[in-house]
């Protein structure tokens, strides 16, 4: 450990020995996935969010299917709500629709008058988009434009930390010091498609021992489901009575009720007079 406590960032010979092996890995073996086929920085916006917290297979038909109804940002923003949840449902937590919606209105509303609707072109600029986080905002770069920037993801941390003999516990800031080390300058995207490909079919969990970070919570019985269940509910059979939700999703009434404000914060439902609907 460096005297600040800060692990010291590998040697340059390991770092080009590792960015030579993994490139080398990744063109004999990289993954023919549809978000792969463009650097439409709306496409990869749609792949990120998709990809949160949800897994490769069940996304990649999924995708192609929401870039043939809504191509553009345009014709998202313009899409109701309704449609735009339906769409989405089976990718799980449904405010990230309704926030990739906001995206595209956001970015339709600063379009210069005729003009198209594009993604802020800086972190800065995405981060200030309705739910873009720090690696969300860094993966639109990387992946739409190749910038030399690292964005890091449970599998790049994994990989990163076997390979360069990391601590499992280092922080998220001194491991983006590191990811930003070894980035090779000019193959950004082709870099952190190898990592992400080396740590799905090579250096899995199972194989390294390294545990992400978080871990998501079993969705059997959760608020979650229970959130699900209520708003695919309303989107097969449209406004409802709080009380006819009640007893169709087998809730007490005061849970369902608490169900219904939530969903109310996160601008999914609207609740008028006792009957609730998609917002």
């Amino acid at each position: 450990m460096s005297p600040s406590g800060a692990s010291p960032l590998p040697a340059r010979r390991r770092v080009l020995a590792l960015q030579q092996r993994l490139l080398e890995w990744y063109e004999e073996n990289r993954r023919d996935l549809p978000w792969r086929r463009t650097t439409d920085p709306y496409a990869v916006l749609v792949s990120e969010i998709m990809l949160q917290q949800t897994q490769v297979p069940r996304v990649a038909p999924r995708f192609v299917e929401w870039l043939e109804v809504w191509p553009t940002l345009e014709s998202l923003s313009a899409a109701p709500l309704a449609g735009v949840l339906r769409r989405w449902q089976g990718l799980g937590y449904n405010n990230r629709a309704r926030r990739l919606q906001e995206c595209a209105l956001a970015a339709v509303a600063a379009a210069p008058d005729g003009g198209p609707a594009e993604l802020p072109r800086t972190l800065d600029g995405l981060r200030a988009l309705p739910g873009i986080g720090p690696y969300t905002a860094r993966a639109v770069l990387v992946f739409a434009h190749n910038d030399d920037l690292a964005a890091v993801d449970a599998n790049v941390r994994r990989v990163l930390t076997h390979e360069l003999g990391l601590p499992a516990d280092m922080s998220h800031a001194e491991l983006q010091k590191v990811a930003d080390a070894v980035l090779p300058r000019g193959r950004s995207r082709d870099w952190h498609n190898a990592l992400m490909d080396y740590g799905s079919l090579v250096l899995t969990a199972r194989v390294t021992g390294i545990a992400p970070l978080t871990r998501q919570t079993t969705f059997e019985g959760s608020r979650r489901q229970k959130r699900a269940r209520l708003l695919r509910r309303l989107l097969d059979g449209g406004p409802q009575p709080l009380a006819d939700l009640a007893v169709a999703l087998e809730l007490p009434p005061a849970e369902t009720a608490d169900i219904v404000e939530r969903l109310r914060k996160d601008g999914l439902v609207s609740a008028d007079g006792g009957t609730v609907s998609v917002a």
